[in-house]
């Protein structure tokens, strides 16, 4: 299964000015005893929405790392800010862009927000590096990946 974005930038009732909304679902056992969304889950919202995306794009894992070739990447570092609490089960989106491209890492920024993109709930960035699967080491994103990563880019954000 694979879910298109909302909305890319444009025209539109579900408009952001660069990168994707993507649907998320909040579901009634992801909040805690205090009725919010667990704060773990923020950043699985945003996992889950970045696998959607580049799914949709043709990058899949068939469970051979060997052959992954750009799903082969870790994590070197993760922000989140958390803004205010998301209290009720439900649809809402995940906004997606690129901040940097650089020839092994991407960083890439992401909001939780509402389904229409005008309520933020948490805000953060994560930074990966592609690796090669026999060495573990940086080895640079492929011509179609970085096309389309740089398709996602926040104007104003850094080149690599």
């Amino acid at each position: 299964m694979s879910v298109e974005p909302l909305q890319t930038a444009g025209p539109g009732p579900y408009t952001v000015p660069y990168g994707r909304l993507v649907p998320v679902t909040v579901h009634f056992d992801d909040l805690d005893a205090l009725g919010m969304l667990h704060n773990a889950r923020y950043p699985l919202l945003a996992e889950r929405a970045w696998g959607e995306y580049w799914h949709a794009q043709g990058f899949a894992f068939d469970g051979d790392w060997a052959t992954a070739g750009d799903m082969c990447n870790v994590i070197k570092e993760m922000r989140l800010t958390y803004e205010r609490p998301i209290t009720r089960a439900g649809r809402y989106a995940a906004h997606l862009w690129v901040e940097r491209l650089g020839r092994t890492g991407l960083t890439y920024g992401f909001r939780i927000c509402s389904a229409d993109g005008t309520e933020t709930y948490a805000e953060g960035h994560r930074v990966l590096v592609r690796v090669d699967f026999a060495t573990m080491r940086p080895t640079p994103w492929s011509d179609r990946a970085r096309a389309i990563a740089d398709g996602l880019r926040r104007p104003g954000a850094g080149a690599a």
